[in-house]
Formats: structure tokens, C-alpha cells, sequence
């Protein structure tokens, strides 16, 4: 009986093992971009964001997204990822317009897909269950 008890425990805990394993091997097999894709991505994004039409400025802009993810993949420390990105405000201040520059700073990237917190999902739920209420009463 505790063989078979130790057998059991120990298939289950080789078998989460070999699946844990399975799960890193295969994030690190995800490709990664090359800087070419990650400027124009990022270039794209900008673009669409801010709705830019002049093709001069869309070059340049990729050209200097493309320099700093160049940059970016020569393995960073913190402080030299964090002066990469004050370089990059710096130039952006430049190469937009000052309202363009303004919706930049102030346009989140992504909305967040749900709310942060455990907190925040539960008012999210609740808040698809609350009809709104009218008041026909005399």
C-alpha cells in the first residue's frame, strides 16, 4: 500500500516536472523580432496613434526606432534602458509637434484587457450585473 502510495506521488511530480519543463523550453523557442520588425511596429503604432501623413517624418521616425531597438538589444543595465528612453523622449520632442508630443505623453500605449486587482475584477463583474435603474413609481 505505501509503495503504491509512493509510486502515485512520486508519476505525479515527474509528470508536472517534465510539463514545467515543456513550458520553458517552449518560451524560449518563441522568436524574437529582429530590430527591423520592432522599429516598424513601433514606428506603426506611432503613426496610427497620432495620425501622421508626412512621409518624411514617418522615415525619420523609423530610422530613429530602429537605432534605439539596435540599441536596445545589446543587453541593457537599468540605468543605461533608462537613459535609452529619455533619449528617445528627447528625440520624439523634436520630430513631433508640441500637441502631437503632448497625446504621446498622455495616450496610454494599451488599454489594460480587464482591471488590475483582485478589487478591480470583482467591481468589473459587478458592474455587468448592475441594469441601470429607472424610477416609474407614483
Amino acid at each position: 500500500m505505501i509503495k503504491r502510495l509512493f509510486f502515485i506521488v512520486f508519476s505525479a511530480f515527474m509528470a508536472g516536472n517534465v510539463m514545467a519543463q515543456e513550458a520553458v523550453s517552449s518560451a524560449e523557442s518563441r522568436p524574437q523580432r529582429t530590430p527591423e520588425e520592432e522599429a516598424r511596429k513601433q514606428t506603426t503604432r506611432l503613426v496610427r496613434e497620432l495620425g501622421i501623413k508626412d512621409s518624411v517624418r514617418i522615415d525619420t521616425l523609423y530610422k530613429m526606432h530602429l537605432k534605439y531597438a539596435r540599441f536596445r538589444q545589446k543587453g541593457l543595465t537599468r540605468g543605461e534602458n533608462m537613459e535609452r528612453m529619455q533619449a528617445i523622449y528627447n528625440e520624439l520632442k523634436a520630430l513631433l509637434t508640441p500637441e502631437e508630443f503632448e497625446h504621446f505623453m498622455n495616450h496610454p500605449a494599451e488599454q489594460p484587457r480587464r482591471p488590475s486587482g483582485a478589487n478591480g475584477l470583482k467591481q468589473a463583474k459587478q458592474a455587468q450585473h448592475i441594469a441601470p435603474q429607472t424610477e416609474d413609481r407614483p
